[in-house]
């Protein structure tokens, strides 16, 4: 351990010297109130930017332990300290102090979502948040004044502003801790109330923008309402602020287990909801609007993938009898059509455990949706590989468990097999079920019921280790994400475009070092049994271990935790990966 004035003096030393210089900064030095660990150095201005991680004793950050006193608590604490260590940055460091990234200071920090992460770490013992530096220099010349002002001034200016409980607002971080504890509590009543989802009365559910993230203003949005007939109440952990009072249950729009449509005239809000339903299986930050949109952590969102790669998926429960004697029982292929993509996506997600699928008429493939009593009787099932969904749809949830929420707005035979209807009109709920039921009563659909056998138990595949390969030239290990929809790996590139719940490039990032982890970790039997295994591996020793250099305390990289479902989905994308007989 050095002391702060051996930092100094080594950046005194390697001032105006060749930018590799830098290196000899390397190692940990004692600050008043903190410890600064230089992990790794960058080796130019323009390469990825040097690892640091600012440690506060707990003594010091006096943190009260009741914030993080469960697991759910600590991963909210510690996104609302990196959402302060970022704020920090942003009022204290001075920017650009050179060519590439020089001066650069970050913290991997997240948008309306509160997600596990490696950039901040809480314990009883001590606080630290790991960062991203671009130490800083002209062409290749070292400016060490500059980095002086940066490691010695600005830093500890960060720690105390974003890093102890005297200088954080303190109100409004047991909020944000108790609002995410409310979210996760109310998940898990979930599955007993017989529902999927909840929506809470009163949430703002339309975004402000098409590029953003952020919630309509209140006085431009509508706030969401239940119908009385869906709605239910579900207590909290902690009272939160209604209408000027305190209340210690939620009302709200309870989805129920089942077959739920959302219906309604175009721009009247059906893909709104879906769109809240499917980022809801993770926690939001207060006032997001969606903060109280709670959906089920086993919910997965399906679209149809044209293009998409699946390898060794038993579709035959939807598409069999292709032309040329094609089989469906163990189905391959490097460019799925709409159909086939929109098949295997669902067959993927009940193998890994999802019981509740999300789908939008918008992104779904029409010919795998339904096919309507006129075109049955000119194009007669014989010749129609496909069975559609909305003939599969029931016996999903009555043989298999598994639900669906489901956006309809341009065909009624859905109602012959919804239990729930749920019209949206500008932008509130309506419950048209039993005028649904009517209807289907009244005007009798002629179209005849395409299943010939029942849906198969959807067995688990066995991956093949050696088709993971993410090595590169003489790197044992190429991966990143450029982009939360792309995720280099070797020599490929997985397009996860079409995986909607992805919501963070360091999910994406953790997705593929996860791909790289599971062969390395041993982890036998199926590809459930293979996420289950990285899932259980996170929830006991976090996910510092995800980077495949990890040695003891060194930064681990900016990693945000992915759902076992995203991981599945990645692996079944990548086109290289290969599936035991």
């Amino acid at each position: 351990m050095y002391a702060v004035d051996d930092l100094r003096n080594i950046l005194a030393r390697i001032d105006g010297r060749g930018y590799k210089a830098y290196k000899d900064l390397q190692g940990a030095y004692a600050f008043p109130g903190f410890t600064l660990f230089i992990d790794h150095v960058q080796g130019d201005p323009f390469a990825s930017p040097s690892k640091i991680r600012v440690r506060v004793p707990g003594t010091v950050a006096r943190l009260p332990t009741n914030l993080f006193s469960s697991h759910v608590r600590r991963v909210a604490l510690q996104d609302f300290l990196i959402r302060e260590v970022h704020h920090a940055i942003r009022h204290v460091c001075r920017g650009n102090r050179g060519i590439g990234k020089s001066g650069l200071v970050e913290i991997d920090a997240g948008s309306q979502e509160v997600l596990e992460r490696t950039a901040m770490v809480v314990t009883p013992q001590w606080v630290e948040a790991r960062l991203s530096l671009g130490l800083p220099a002209q062409g290749r010349t070292i400016l060490g004044r500059q980095a002086e002002a940066m490691l010695c001034q600005e830093l500890p200016e960060i720690a105390e502003r974003a890093m102890k409980w005297r200088s954080v607002d303190q109100e409004r971080a047991r909020t944000f801790v108790d609002c995410v504890d409310n979210q996760e509590s109310i998940r898990a009543q979930l599955d007993s109330l017989g529902l999927v989802a909840f929506i809470a009365d009163g949430s703002i559910l339309p975004r402000s923008s098409g590029a953003s993230d952020r919630p309509l203003s209140r006085q431009s949005a509508q706030p969401f309402r239940a119908p009385d007939s869906l709605r239910v109440a579900i207590p909290l952990l902690h009272p939160v602020s209604q209408d000027g009072r305190l209340v210690h249950s939620l009302t709200g729009c309870g989805i129920p287990k089942g077959v739920t449509l959302i219906v309604g005239g175009g721009y009247h809000g059906k893909s709104t909801v879906l769109r809240a339903l499917e980022r809801g299986v993770y926690p939001h930050v207060p006032e997001d609007g969606r903060e109280y949109v709670v959906t089920t952590e086993r919910a997965v969102k399906i679209r149809a993938e044209d293009g998409r790669h699946v390898e060794r998926v038993d579709i035959s429960g939807f598409i069999k009898n292709l032309p040329y004697g094609q089989d469906t029982a163990t189905f391959s292929t490097d460019n799925a059509s709409g159909s086939t993509s929109q098949a295997a996506s669902i067959l993927e997600a009940v193998e890994v455990g999802a019981t509740a699928l999300l789908l939008d008429e918008d992104t779904s493939a029409t010919n795998f949706m339904v096919r309507d009593a006129r075109m049955q009787a000119l194009v007669h099932k014989e010749h129609e590989p496909i069975t559609p969904f909305v003939d599969r749809v029931r016996e999903l949830y009555e043989r298999h468990g598994v639900s669906t929420v489901l956006v309809m707005g341009g065909c009624g035979d859905y109602f012959d097999v919804a239990d729930t209807v749920i019209a949206m009109q500008d932008y509130q709920p309506l419950d048209v079920t039993e005028d649904a039921k009517r209807i289907a009563q009244d005007f009798r659909t002629q179209r005849a019921i395409e299943t010939t056998s029942p849906l198969a138990e959807v067995a688990s595949r066995i991956p093949v280790w050696e088709s993971l390969d993410p090595s590169r030239g003489n790197r044992d290990a190429k991966i990143d994400a450029k982009s939360v929809d792309a995720i280099a790996f070797g020599h490929e590139v997985i397009d996860v475009s079409g995986v909607e719940q992805l919501v963070d490039v360091s999910q994406s990032r953790a997705v593929g070092y996860a791909l790289h982890l599971a062969p390395r970790r041993s982890m036998k039997g199926g590809l459930q049994a293979v996420v289950q295994g990285l899932v259980e591996l996170f929830d006991d020793a976090g996910l510092d271990g995800l980077d495949p250099y990890h040695q003891g305390e060194r930064h681990p990289g900016n990693f945000a935790r992915p759902r076992a479902f995203e991981i599945a989905a990645a692996f079944n994308r990548l086109r290289t990966l290969r599936i035991r007989e």
